[in-house]
């Protein structure tokens, strides 16, 4: 094969790693495989390119190895290449164990069937033994801790894999006095774990069990990869599984007591990991009083790292006062309201606190549905030093309200000084907005009164002072109407009573109506549009005065000569919702001559046509049937969905309005037509060329010329995709349209088809392809068709799968060339190609048996298209493949004594693997080498 440039593998590697699959539409995942375990093999490679190569089985292994058995071969030639690298290749080495490690596991080939498996785990235990670098020397201690870290992350994934094998990692871990000791103990604790957890699972005999099990020194425990554990639960509220010991376990209490008195010289976030498989433990244990964790209490309750504090939370939630007393808890929340408010600490960190205080978890929770509640604990007068200001970022100052609105709605509901400041912090957030504040603090101010109304709409005191301030801010900026819209449509779904949010319409609504003409500008208008559109969707509101206020805006000032199209809808909007309103009774006159006013004055005609058919609609029909024609939704026909009065507002999804269907299921398929005389086109020269002109230049001319251009037609059946409903018996004016999904091939068109009846034959469709570089693609296909009661839909085709082989043409040369001309082009692409560089061009032998077929058979039913030259009496064949552009694969075909030998020429090696794989799909049997 020929070897890739060393300089093009980083921009290689860069480009799999951040989209694999735009990646391999270029090539294929075994191609690119071979291609980086060749480079690794490779001794001229650098030791960073090698590093560098790894990286794809670090993040994408199964896209390397799709299957087990490629999993497998290919951790097989890890091993090997881990082996054959020197021992000063420290990186590169400890980076192959990783590699080794993430294909087994990912590959699920970590099975004592599986020979690499079994004797890579052997390699990371003997390279762990080696404590203290007594034998191999400081140069490997990183190795040894790489070695700790695979064997961790398999038993993390195979639980049980070294339960085993625990009193020898107990012994290699007090032997370990350099700082890997802390691999070695979270490699032991993790391993004690399981143990534990898979004894707590057995039945019967759980003292003589347990000891065996920390006397362990044998090896590994293949049956857990067999069976393995179920998870864990995280929940307190979930059941875990005990080991019933009958006498207190010595040893084991030594052994968690040991492991908690050396945790502090452990890094935060290994302490952490180790505490999390600790608390299992004495969880899973009877024995194992909680109240060995009691030492660690005051350190771990004062501790500034987050990791070390969610482990104690942790604690906290599992043994609740089997370990903490009251005075512990009440310091453990002081703790969090302090930590919650350091001016010291990131945005983050405090909200992480805050959230911490309101999920606390108590020694007795009033709640024990699994339901979220404020701990008892945080009372006001805790909270005080919580309060929101203005001075808080936005985050801090949204988490803070909501926390202690929950504080106050829980405490005397008599006291309203809590809820006072609270309300007088959004009055402060008020006056910001009001003096022009930011865009973040605007939209903070409108999620802080959302949060105030989801505790304390109940409390009309401050929620009709509340009414009053948004209506005076929007007096002000009437620009902040989509705001304010916002919030009534989150609060209407979030109460169940729209008490509130009935008022504030009503109070815009008196607001905008009675704002002197002269005042207004077009601007402002549109904004209070915006507003009535939304009063005119609630049935509560009386909507006469809106009625009149457009009526005179509409006659009094310039609206109907200088408004356009999109204000002219905002104004019909409003009448739709009218024509759906209960109380239509009352205001027909007057949205009558609204309607009628608009149909003759205003200048655009679409509004005009709007607002003649509303006021047919509206003249015409009864209530009910108005409110079934307008009417939008799942639950209405079809027809009306479609019906000609779906004017669409600004703040309606564009789906409400689509004419166009989207099935529920696939309709269509296209079936490929099985023909061996599938049309292929191809743009060709009529010159037979100068005389004396060589037959390899003039071929090579026309690639060139710029008329030159090659295109393969595919040809499908569309048929119906299965059993549809019979509401798709008869489809006209279909529409296929194709998407690609890679590079490397130009856009399709459209390709129409005039009908489609289910008792009919189904018709030919040519999908026309021009290559631009000859890889196996597939192309996701939609159609649009219309049905015979006139409704328009859309479906999803299944993917359309295009092999390597749909883009073989014959040789593009002109008709009237003779064989001999054709032998010659091809014996010169066959030595040009093997003359080139090795990193341009390519050949290769592909062998196999013919069994009871004979060659000549085989020749006649797949390369007849595409022969240039045959000696059936020798049983030999020339084969050219032209694939668009501009490339070629030459075939050289003859029947030895023993096998069928393909000898390949092609002028770009990529194209190895696709013709590999073409032709094992020709070959009778599967191929010998």
């Amino acid at each position: 094969m020929a070897s890739t440039n060393a300089s093009s593998w980083p921009r290689r590697i860069s480009s799999f790693t951040s989209s694999p699959s735009q990646f391999l539409s270029g090539t294929t995942a075994d191609s690119f495989l071979d291609q980086v375990l060749h480079e690794l093999r490779d001794d001229r490679i650098s030791e960073s390119t090698k590093v560098l190569l790894l990286t794809p089985f670090l993040e994408h292994p199964t896209i390397l190895c799709p299957f087990p058995a490629v999993g497998e071969e290919t951790a097989v030639e890890l091993l090997a290449i881990f082996c054959q690298v020197p021992h000063k290749s420290l990186q590169l080495r400890c980076q192959l164990l990783v590699a080794i490690t993430s294909v087994l596991v990912c590959t699920s080939c970590v099975s004592s069937e599986v020979e690499v498996a079994v004797g890579f785990l052997d390699l990371l235990y003997q390279t762990i033994q080696d404590t203290n670098d007594h034998k191999n020397g400081q140069q490997f201690y990183y190795l040894r801790l790489t070695a700790c870290d695979c064997l961790r992350e398999i038993e993390t994934c195979y639980p049980g894999l070294l339960s085993q094998k625990l009193e020898a990692l107990y012994l290699l871990k007090q032997q370990e006095t350099t700082p890997l000791h802390q691999a070695y103990s979270l490699l032991y604790t993790l391993a004690l774990k399981n143990a534990i957890r898979l004894l707590s699972l057995q039945k019967g005999g759980a003292d003589d069990d347990l000891k065996r099990v920390l006397a362990g020194n044998e090896g590994f425990a293949w049956k857990a990869v067999e069976t393995p554990l179920p998870p864990y639960p995280v929940s307190s509220t979930g059941q875990i599984s005990v080991v019933q010991t009958s006498t207190d376990n010595k040893e084991l209490k030594s052994i968690v007591s040991l492991l908690l008195e050396e945790s502090y010289l452990l890094t935060p976030l290994s302490q952490a990991t180790l505490l999390r498989e600790l608390i299992e433990v004495v969880a899973m244990v009877q024995a194992l009083s909680p109240a060995i964790f009691k030492s660690q209490l005051v350190r771990l309750i004062g501790t500034v790292e987050i990791t070390l504090l969610h482990a104690t939370l942790l604690m906290k939630s599992t043994f609740t006062d089997s370990l903490f007393t009251t005075e512990d808890e009440n310091f453990f929340i002081k703790r969090l309201v302090s930590m919650a408010q350091h001016p010291l600490l990131s945005v983050q960190q405090k909200l992480f606190y805050m959230d911490c205080i309101l999920h606390f978890p108590e020694n007795r929770p009033i709640s024990s549905n699994g339901e979220e509640s404020l701990p008892v604990l945080v009372t006001p007068h805790l909270a005080a030093s919580l309060l929101p200001t203005v001075f808080n970022d936005s985050r801090t100052m949204l988490c803070r309200l909501s926390l202690l609105s929950l504080v106050y709605l829980e405490a005397d509901e008599n006291d309203d000084k809590g809820v006072g400041y609270l309300f007088s912090h959004l009055m402060a957030l008020h006056r910001i907005v009001e003096n022009h504040g930011t865009r973040e603090m605007t939209v903070t101010y409108f999620k802080s009164v959302f949060t105030f109304l989801t505790y304390f709409y109940h409390n009309e005191k401050f929620t009709d002072d509340l009414t009053k301030s948004i209506s005076e801010l929007y007096s002000k900026h009437c620009y902040l109407a989509p705001n304010v819209i916002n919030l009534i449509d989150r609060i209407q779904e979030h109460l169940e009573d729209p008490k509130w949010s009935i008022r504030l319409l009503q109070a815009l609504q008196k607001l905008i109506v009675e704002l002197p003409l002269v005042q207004m500008n077009i601007q402002n208008l549109g904004w209070h549009l915006k507003i009535l559109g939304r009063v005119s969707q609630e049935s509560q509101v009386s909507q006469g005065k809106t009625l009149c206020f457009l009526l005179s805006v509409l006659i009094n000032t310039s609206l109907c000569t200088t408004g356009d199209w999109k204000m002219g809808s905002v104004v019909l909007v409003v009448c739709r919702n009218l024509l759906q309103h209960p109380s239509l009774h009352r205001v027909f006159t007057e949205l009558a001559d609204l309607l009628q006013y608009i149909m003759q004055h205003y200048n655009d005609v679409d509004i005009q046509d709007h607002a003649r058919f509303y006021y047919t609609l509206l003249t015409n029909l009864s209530r009910e049937k108005l409110s079934g024609v307008l009417t939008k939704g799942p639950n209405v026909e079809q027809t009306k969905v479609r019906s000609l009065s779906s004017l669409m507002a600004e703040s309606e999804g564009l789906s409400n309005c689509l004419t166009v269907q989207e099935t529920t299921g696939t309709v269509l398929k296209l079936t490929k037509v099985h023909n061996t005389n599938v049309h292929r086109v191809s743009q060709q020269t009529d010159s037979e060329g100068h005389e004396g002109e060589d037959v390899l230049t003039f071929y090579r001319k026309q690639f060139s010329s710029p008329g030159f251009s090659s295109k393969v037609i595919l040809e499908y059946h569309l048929t119906y995709a299965g059993d549809v409903d019979v509401t798709f018996d008869k489809l006209f004016s279909i529409c296929l349209h194709f998407d690609l999904t890679d590079s490397n091939y130009e856009q399709v068109s459209d390709i129409s088809v005039p009908c489609l009846f289910r008792n009919r034959k189904p018709p030919v469709v040519r999908v026309t392809l021009q290559p631009r570089q000859p890889y196996p693609s597939t192309l996701c296909a939609s159609a649009m068709f219309t049905t015979d009661d006139g409704l328009s839909w859309h479906t999803q085709l299944e993917d359309i799968p295009v092999c390597f082989s749909d883009v073989f043409l014959p040789l593009p040369v002109p008709v009237g060339w003779s064989q001999e001309k054709r032998e010659k082009l091809f014996d010169h692409l066959w030595s040009s190609m093997c003359e080139e560089e090795p990193g341009q061009s390519a050949t290769s032998l592909f062998c196999f048996e013919i069994g009871n077929q004979e060659l000549p058979a085989l020749i006649e039913s797949n390369f007849s298209a595409y022969l240039i030259s045959q000696e059936p009496e020798k049983q030999s064949y020339k084969v050219m493949f032209f694939l668009p552009p501009q490339f070629h694969v030459l075939l050289t075909i003859a029947n030895a004594e023993d096998a069928v030998q393909v000898r390949i020429a092609t002028d770009n090696w990529d194209f190895l693997p696709f013709i590999n794989t073409y032709l094992k799909s020709v070959a009778p049997q599967t191929p010998r080498s």
